[in-house]
C-alpha cells in the first residue's frame, strides 16, 4: 500500500513538474511577446517621426524666430509665398505648388546648363533694352525673402537670396522698358547721394562675364548687365556701385550691383535678387574684407515662421559638423560629397560610385533635392516599404510618391540621414521629409534627375530649420540641427 502511495505521490509531482514547466513556458513566452513588441515600439520611436496631421497644413499666422535677427550682420529669413511675407503677396496672385514645382524644374535644367562643359559662346547686350541671348540663361531665382537698405537716405529692399546666384540687383526708376509689381517703392537712383554708374572700362563691368553669363554692353560709356533665370525672367540694365545697408552697423559703401531698368518675371514681389554664390561680384566676396567670405542662415520649417541670414558668424555653435568643399562643379556652386543615405535606420544599397558620378551641390533657390536615378531608385523603394500603411495617391507634378493622409491623426514617417564627406552624417529634420498639397496630397520631397550623370542638388526643403555655414576660406559647408529655434 505504502509503495502504491508513493508511486501516486510521484506520479503527482510529476504532473505538477509538467504543469509548471508549460507555465514557465507559457509566461516565458508571454514575456518574449511583450519584450518584442517594445522593441518593435522602441525601434519606430527611434527610426521614424511622429507628426500630427495638422503639421500638413499652412498657417496663416507669422512666427517669428528669436535667433538670427539681433546678431551684427544678421537678417531676418522670409518665405516669400507664407504669411510673414503677405504684403508681398498681395501684390502678386501666389503661385500653385504645381506652378512652383514647375518653376523649380526650369532652375535644375538651367544649373545643369550652367555647369555644361561647353560654355564658350556668349551674347553681347547692344543697349539697356536689349533682352539677354537664352543661352546666357542662369538659374531661377529662389524662394526666401531679406530686407536690406540701398542708397542714402536708406530705402529698405525685399531681396530673394540665391546662394545658385552671383549678382545682385534691383529694379529702378526710370524703368526704361518695363518694371513688374513689388512691395516697396522701385528704386530711384537719382535721389541717392551715393549711386554712381559704372564704365565700360572698368575691370568690374568685366567681371560681370562670371557673374551672369552674358558679356555686358554699353551705353553712353556706361556698362550695361543682363541675366536670364531659367524660368524666362530677366534682369537689363545699368552696372553701378551704392551704398548697402544690412543693419544700423552693418554698412557697405561702393557696393557693386545690377540697377535694372527692364525686368520681367515671377519674383513674387520682391524688388531683386541678392546674390550668395562664389564669383567676385556676389556679395560674399564684395565683402571678404568685413566679413571673411563666412555666412550661414536657417531656412525655417514652415513658411509662417521666419529664419535668418548671419555675415561673417558661423553660428550653429559647438553642433556644427562640416564637409568639406567639392571643386568638381567649378568655381560658382557651392560643390559637396554625398556618399549615401538611410530611411528609418536602414542603410540604401548604393554605390558610392553613384554619387561620385554625378556629384552634389547645395542651393538655397532649389526646392526639391534632385538625386541620380539609381539613388532615387533605391530611396523610394525603402521609403514606400515603410509607409506601406498609409495609402497612395497620384502623383504631384515631378514627386512621384504622393500619399492620403485624410484618414489619420497621426503620421509616423521614416526618419533620413544623409551622409556627406567628412565622415558628417546630416539627420533631416521632419518638415523635410515630405512636401504637402494639402492632406488628401503629401509627398516625398525627393525626385530623380534624368540620368546618373546629372548633377545632385540638395535643395531647400531638405535644409529646413537647420543652422547652415559656408566658411569659404575654410573649403567647407557645416550644419547643425534646430537653427531656427
Amino acid at each position: 500500500m505504502r509503495i502504491i502511495i508513493e508511486k501516486g505521490e510521484m506520479a503527482l509531482s510529476n504532473s505538477l513538474i509538467l504543469l509548471l514547466s508549460s507555465c514557465s513556458l507559457f509566461f516565458l513566452l508571454a514575456v518574449a511577446r511583450k519584450e518584442l513588441a517594445l522593441d518593435a515600439s522602441d525601434d519606430e520611436a527611434y527610426h521614424f517621426h511622429t507628426l500630427q496631421q495638422s503639421s500638413f497644413l499652412p498657417s496663416s499666422i507669422c512666427n517669428p524666430s528669436t535667433l538670427g535677427g539681433k546678431k551684427s550682420g544678421s537678417l531676418e529669413v522670409v518665405h516669400k509665398h507664407g504669411p510673414c511675407s503677405k504684403h508681398i503677396e498681395d501684390t502678386v496672385k501666389p503661385l500653385t505648388v504645381e506652378e512652383i514645382l514647375t518653376h523649380d524644374q526650369s532652375r535644375v535644367d538651367s544649373i545643369r546648363a550652367k555647369l555644361a562643359i561647353n560654355t564658350g559662346k556668349k551674347d553681347t547686350l547692344g543697349s539697356k533694352t536689349t533682352l539677354p541671348a537664352k543661352s546666357g540663361s542662369t538659374i531661377g531665382s529662389g524662394n526666401y525673402i531679406v530686407t536690406v537698405g540701398l542708397g542714402t537716405p536708406k530705402k529698405d529692399l525685399s531681396l530673394i537670396f540665391d546662394t545658385g546666384s552671383d549678382l545682385t540687383w534691383t529694379q529702378c526708376q526710370p524703368c526704361a522698358r518695363s518694371c513688374y509689381s513689388q512691395q516697396e517703392p522701385i528704386f530711384a537712383p537719382s535721389t541717392s547721394t551715393t549711386y554712381t554708374n559704372i564704365s565700360c572700362t572698368s575691370t568690374y563691368c568685366s567681371d560681370l562675364n562670371d557673374a551672369t553669363g552674358n558679356t555686358p554692353g554699353c551705353s553712353s560709356s556706361t556698362c550695361v548687365y543682363g541675366i536670364q533665370y531659367g524660368d524666362q525672367s530677366f534682369s537689363v540694365g545699368f552696372f553701378g556701385k551704392e551704398k548697402l545697408t544690412l543693419t544700423s552697423k552693418d554698412v557697405i559703401n561702393d557696393f557693386y550691383f545690377g540697377c535694372g531698368q527692364n525686368n520681367q518675371g515671377l519674383f513674387g514681389g520682391a524688388a531683386g535678387l541678392l546674390g550668395l554664390g562664389r564669383a567676385k561680384l556676389s556679395i560674399v566676396s564684395q565683402t571678404a574684407n568685413k566679413y571673411g567670405k563666412v555666412f550661414s542662415y536657417c531656412l525655417p520649417s514652415r513658411a509662417s515662421y521666419t529664419g535668418y541670414l548671419t555675415f561673417g558668424n558661423r553660428g550653429g555653435g559647438s553642433n556644427v559638423k562640416y564637409t568639406p568643399l567639392s571643386t568638381s562643379q567649378g568655381n560658382s556652386f557651392y560643390g559637396l560629397d554625398l556618399l549615401g543615405m538611410s530611411v528609418g535606420g536602414t542603410k540604401l544599397a548604393i554605390s558610392s560610385t553613384v554619387f561620385q558620378t554625378s556629384g552634389m551641390i547645395i542651393d538655397s533657390g532649389t526646392v526639391i533635392t534632385r538625386l541620380p536615378p539609381t539613388a532615387y531608385s533605391a530611396l523610394r523603394q525603402t521609403f514606400r516599404a515603410q509607409m506601406a500603411k498609409y495609402p497612395l495617391t497620384k502623383a504631384l507634378s515631378i514627386l512621384d510618391t504622393c500619399y492620403d493622409l485624410t484618414n489619420f491623426t497621426t503620421v509616423a514617417i521614416p526618419k533620413m540621414i544623409l551622409f556627406w564627406g567628412g565622415n558628417t552624417n546630416v539627420e533631416i529634420a521632419p518638415e523635410g521629409i515630405l512636401y504637402p498639397n494639402g492632406i488628401q496630397q503629401v509627398c516625398l520631397a525627393f525626385a530623380p534627375n534624368g540620368d546618373d550623370s546629372d548633377v545632385g542638388i540638395f535643395g531647400n526643403v531638405q535644409q529646413k530649420t537647420l543652422a547652415v555655414v559656408y566658411d569659404v576660406p575654410g573649403g567647407k559647408v557645416g550644419f547643425a540641427p534646430g537653427g531656427c529655434a
